[in-house]
């Protein structure tokens, strides 16, 4: 399978270094949330293919998360656009590559694999409305493609992805 494109245009006028206690934890756990529009490359395309190499992140910020991503570390999956929603969930299958659609050799690239989807999207109005979820960088930070995720937002993820309130 050659390599698509996903995570192009999703990472908006965001930039800076990574912040603190999120981005550490994301590291010691190796968890992290990916953003794709659907329309453009949808969880039930990864499904089919079987995996992807995640390429097209230009934003420094989701740059420097990306570079700490690490073979095995698992993702959740996020449709952009229309649906704003954690709908599945991915594992890392490669270390950082460089990212073979650009020239500069700045950009880098994971392979990722589906593991499952959920049982019920989690909104990113449900996540707003969580105080467990309300300061995560996917609601401080809203255009950043690549994120970390800590251990208390990811099993708060699938708890409302269960109807767990």
């Amino acid at each position: 399978m050659g390599s698509y494109s996903a995570g192009k245009g999703q990472d908006g006028e965001v930039d800076g270094a990574v912040g603190g206690m999120e981005a550490s934890m994301a590291k010691e756990s190796g968890a992290w949330l990916f953003k794709e529009e659907p329309e453009h490359y949808s969880f039930a395309d990864l499904q089919r293919d079987g995996g992807t190499l995640w390429t097209g992140v230009t934003n420094n910020l989701a740059l420097q998360n990306l570079r700490k991503v690490k073979k095995g570390d698992r993702v959740l999956y996020y449709h952009t656009g229309k649906e704003k929603a954690v709908v599945g969930e991915m594992r890392v299958v490669s270390d950082p590559v460089p990212d073979p659609e650009d020239g500069s050799s700045r950009r880098v690239a994971v392979r990722v694999e589906p593991v499952r989807r959920l049982l019920a999207p989690v909104t990113l109005a449900q996540i707003k409305e969580d105080p467990d979820l309300a300061d995560w960088e996917l609601v401080r930070l809203p255009r950043l493609s690549v994120v970390p995720v800590n251990r208390v937002q990811w099993d708060r993820v699938e708890e409302l992805s269960r109807g767990q309130a």
